[in-house]
């Protein structure tokens, strides 16, 4: 599955393969403010736009390439809740919020985005 949020500034995707617990990666292409979490000293990518978790455990911040590219995702609209393959997300006029099986998850906005 995919899907953004109306401003297309937050996009997902959920992966689900048969045997394989499912993952989510979220990218906020615009941000504005600290990352969530400090920049590791091996990371030489962009960092603090792409979150990913599995079904279980904690969510993370990944170190890659963030992607600018706004079509081919489903709509999000807001005050809509989703779920898929163990996550619920919340899509909201004040961002979007995906949790997992364990409580886990992220929230982002363009001014604010965290992990818990």
């Amino acid at each position: 599955w995919t899907f953004e949020t109306p401003s297309e500034n937050i996009q997902c995707s959920v992966g689900q393969e048969a045997g394989i617990e499912s993952d989510i990666t979220c990218t906020i292409i615009e941000r504005s403010g600290s990352p969530a979490l400090p920049r590791p000293s091996d990371c030489a990518s962009d960092w603090g736009h792409t979150f990913s978790m599995r079904e279980t455990g904690p969510a993370e911040i990944l170190c890659t390439r963030t992607s600018t590219d706004r079509s081919g995702f489903d709509r999000a609209e807001y005050g809509v809740t989703g779920e898929f393959g163990g996550f619920t997300c919340h899509s909201s006029t004040k961002g979007l919020e995906c949790t997992n099986r364990d409580g886990h998850g992220f929230f982002l906005s363009r001014k604010e985005q965290r992990v818990f």
